[in-house]
């Protein structure tokens, strides 16, 4: 008994105006090379753009670098960047100080006053934000509204009224001046900011610790201040920097040359009547940056650690 033949299918020709699999395959390709290719040709776009962003940006600052060593008759008129002649004699002036002054008398002063001004924001600003933010009070919206309406108030209005009262109680040519607001939460910026920041702790926090008996204080020590740790490095790293590069205030209230911070220091290597040593305050600037670059790498890591929480809740 003979059985059929078995024969193999033939393929089927493609329908009216459909290409073969392999055709398809390669202007697939084509297109997705094409695809790719625009999508590198934007990100160089981008990355060429912020690149020439950074460097108009960045460019005082490197052309401040590069000036610390030139000589100081060859700064004024020199906008290139590659200095003729290189020399550190402008680090020695600097380092030598001004006036009979070392650069470390300066130095110190700065640091004490950013020190002492992040101490009292950190302490004033935390506690009447615990209390803005936490504890229910006759009037807290509106002493909350009149302490935000403070941000509106320019700082030069209120100038001459404070050297007045400043100067009434004897406390002009003294630091007091410039740190007694730090510790009496006058600052309405970081005030604000930490209101904000608790608002977003979860209040299941307090009512635990107070069905324990823990009241105010101990909640606030306890279980909110250690939970602002990056808010508070947010604020330290602004009241640092702020009292850091602060002229105006010292200018006012100090008269003393020895109780100068660095700003006024700058200042004094400038005369209009006499020779300027830009050289050497162009060196003394760079100095006085180092400090804020390093403040800020140490404490920048928090800053990052809190953005990246903001979205848990407990």
């Amino acid at each position: 008994m003979s059985t059929p033949l078995q024969t193999e299918p033939r393929p089927e020709p493609p329908a009216d105006g459909a290409a073969p699999a392999s055709e398809r395959a390669r202007a697939h390709g084509a297109l997705s090379r094409r695809a790719a290719g625009r999508r590198r040709g934007r990100t160089l776009g981008f990355h060429l753009a912020a690149w020439a962003l950074a460097l108009v940006v960045l460019y005082p600052g490197v052309w401040m670098l590069l000036s610390a060593f030139r000589p100081s008759n060859e700064i004024i008129g020199q906008t290139g960047l590659i200095p003729d002649e290189t020399t550190l004699d402008n680090f020695r002036k600097a380092f030598e100080g001004i006036g009979g002054i070392s650069f470390w008398t300066f130095f110190g002063n700065s640091l004490f006053l950013a020190v002492a001004s992040v101490a009292g924001v950190c302490l004033s600003c935390s506690v009447s934000a615990y209390a803005f933010a936490r504890i229910e009070f006759p009037g807290r919206s509106v002493f909350f509204a009149l302490m935000i309406g403070t941000l509106l108030l320019p700082f030069h209005v209120v100038i001459i009224p404070q050297f007045i009262m400043f100067n009434e109680i004897g406390w002009t040519d003294s630091y007091l001046p410039l740190l007694v607001g730090k510790f009496l939460a006058t600052d309405a910026f970081f005030v604000f900011l930490m209101v904000q920041f608790m608002r977003n702790l979860p209040r299941e926090l307090d009512e635990s610790a107070r069905i324990d008996g823990a009241g105010h204080p101990r909640i606030f020590v306890s279980i909110v201040l250690p939970l602002m740790r990056p808010v508070l490095a947010t604020a330290s790293i602004f009241a640092f920097i702020w009292s850091w590069n602060d002229f105006l205030a010292p200018l006012i209230y100090l008269r003393s040359p020895d109780s100068y911070p660095l700003p006024l220091m700058l200042r004094q290597y400038t005369d209009q009547t006499t020779t300027s040593d830009y050289g050497a305050q162009m060196a003394a600037a760079v100095l006085a940056l180092v400090p804020v670059l390093i403040f800020f790498v140490l404490f920048q890591r928090y800053i990052v650690d809190g953005v990246a929480t903001q979205g848990l809740k407990g």
